[in-house]
């Protein structure tokens, strides 16, 4: 959870700072001789999706500080959705085939966080505190 955060963090700054090299950096080709034109609101989405992230980032490692079971466990039907969404729009044709990273990369984690939190659910006894809220 923490390392995801970090990376969350670390990419929502690089779109915040930087926000043109994001596409580059999942895998997105820029059109040939292409320049924003009016009515180009890539750089908002790019922008809101990344304050998105940072704040995201944030409260995965925030509860991972915190060893927050219950916030574990509630990503894991949520990144799967991301994961179905992502992918439907690649399939769809609706995002362009390097998007199809992004839905790997949450279905990835969504089943990862599962096991993890399978694997220590088998080993560590109960300790009477409620994680539930």
């Amino acid at each position: 959870m923490a390392v995801f955060g970090v990376l969350a963090v670390a990419l929502g700054v690089v779109g915040l700072t930087a926000p043109d090299a994001l596409p580059a950096l999942m895998g997105f080709a820029p059109a040939q001789g292409s320049r924003r034109v009016a009515g180009d609101h890539t750089l908002v989405f790019l922008t809101a999706s990344s304050m998105a992230a940072l704040n995201m980032g944030a409260y995965y490692v925030l509860a991972s500080l915190a060893d927050w079971k219950a916030f574990f466990r509630w990503t894991v039907p949520f990144r799967l959705l991301t994961c179905v969404v992502f992918t439907l729009a690649v399939a769809g044709g609706r995002a362009p085939s390097g998007f199809l990273g992004v839905g790997l990369w949450e279905g990835a984690g969504a089943v990862v966080t599962a096991a993890a939190l399978r694997y220590e659910g088998r080993r560590t006894p109960p300790s009477g505190r409620d994680d539930r809220s």
